[in-house]
């Protein structure tokens, strides 16, 4: 029998509910992991806590590509070796993350915050286009690669970019095969990512 609602909800159960609310987890897996974590809380649970509260404390966004780091400068943009003269544009720090997993790409980034939408009334500004047209100014870069989901609103994004930086003398380029029509960076495996990126095309 359920407690009534005025009743202090007991504190194992709101745990569970806040681990449910997380990207792919539902109550049975958010059950399953909350009893791990009491179970082990010296192994698993205290550490957990204290790389969270530090996290919490420390995670910002990169001044430069967006993306997310517990210094004002991530590692990717700090690293000199990337300064390779190419910029990957993806629509968030997750595509970023996909496209660092398979290790393929070792130029920079560009983290758009999401892709351009009438319906949802996102415009160029709402977005980080305007700093990409300046880092492609500043930065002597030769190519941009857009990493753009192959949704209606990725392509038409990916197309606005591309007129963006027409004036400029940059190669633009775009994932090619391996990326399904529909399909989004963050679930696609590290191999198709690889195979997307070697066969980019000119847009």
């Amino acid at each position: 029998m359920h407690a009534p609602p005025n009743e202090p909800q007991n504190e194992i159960e709101a745990l569970i509910a806040q681990v449910a609310r997380l990207p792919g987890l539902g109550p049975r897996s958010a059950r399953r992991l909350v009893l791990h974590l009491i179970q082990r809380r010296d192994q698993s649970l205290r550490p957990l806590l204290s790389a969270l509260e530090r996290v919490a404390l420390s995670a910002q966004s990169c001044s430069i590509c967006g993306n997310i780091s517990t210094a004002p400068i991530c590692p990717v943009c700090a690293n000199p070796k990337r300064a390779t003269g190419e910029i990957c544009v993806v629509e968030d720090v997750a595509d970023l993350w996909a496209m660092e997993r398979g290790g393929a790409f070792r130029g920079r980034y560009h983290v758009l915050g999401g892709t351009l939408s009438a319906l949802d009334a996102v415009g160029p500004e709402e977005l980080r286009i305007p700093e990409l047209v300046e880092r492609v100014r500043d930065e002597g870069v030769r190519e941009v690669i857009l990493a753009l989901s192959a949704t209606v609103d990725g392509q038409t994004t990916a197309h606005y970019i591309a007129d963006a930086l027409s004036g400029l003398e940059v190669q633009v380029t775009a994932l090619a095969q391996g990326v399904p029509m529909g399909g989004e960076l963050d679930f696609l495996d590290d191999g198709t990512i690889g195979a997307a990126l070697k066969a980019r095309k000119a847009l």
